[in-house]
């Protein structure tokens, strides 16, 4: 409210109450101020000198001044409640992606119901080595996937070599692949998993896969199946 601070002193001991703890009551503060200013005003209009009558353009500017200040409150008014619907239509949203499939581009995924799954894109038909290795950098699977072209699923089965089943958490995936022909191809990965609740206690709604946080934004394609 610095901007009010140069009304003539008539005024000043008024505005100077006004306070921006919060939007709604600067609002009222400001109506309350104005009307005291007028009020002032009318009194020293009618009771001024007439061989030293007061600036009419001095009125003008502080009334428009009050005009723009109260016009940035409702403003600011305005843009906090579109925040807040915004805030609501985003968690609205997202509530949509629980108990859907996602991907995400990373070679990374966590562990679900005693799997692990990844999405493979293979530009030709050929061979892959996999290896799979935990938080750590553990390798915990080492095997081979026949690959056709176009996307495909992989799933490991949470399996470690001595039987055991592996502890939950996230794990990666590396993939080494030749065609047909023996040449070497790129496969790009992505993790698969199934959106188990969502966050929305920030400013914007997260997804929970297993033990994996997501933004909105990070997720890649939607499948239901």
């Amino acid at each position: 409210m610095a901007s009010i601070t140069n009304l003539p002193s008539v005024a000043s001991s008024n505005t100077n109450k006004t306070s921006t703890t919060s939007l709604s009551s600067s609002g009222v503060r400001m109506a309350d101020n104005f009307d005291q200013f007028l009020s002032l005003l009318t009194t020293q209009l009618k009771n001024q000198s007439p061989l030293d009558p007061l600036d009419t353009n001095q009125f003008t500017q502080q009334l428009v001044q009050f005009a723009g200040v109260e016009q940035q409150l409702r403003t600011n008014e305005t843009l906090a409640s579109l925040v807040t619907a915004n805030k609501v239509g985003n968690a609205t949203a997202a509530l949509g992606f629980v108990g859907a499939n996602v991907t995400v581009d990373r070679k990374g995924s966590p562990m679900q119901n005693g799997q692990v799954k990844w999405l493979m894109n293979a530009p030709r038909a050929g061979t892959a080595a996999v290896t799979i290795k935990d938080k750590d950098g553990n390798t915990v699977h080492v095997g081979s996937k026949t690959l056709a072209s176009g996307e495909q699923e992989f799933v490991w089965d949470g399996r470690l070599p001595n039987g055991s089943q592996a502890a939950a958490g996230e794990y990666t995936i590396s993939i080494s692949a030749v065609d047909t022909a023996r040449q070497v191809m790129d496969v790009k990965t992505h993790m698969l998993a199934r959106v188990d609740s969502v966050d929305v206690s920030g400013t914007s709604p997260n997804l929970r896969i297993g033990t994996v946080d997501l933004a909105l934004t990070d997720v890649k394609t939607i499948r239901r199946n």
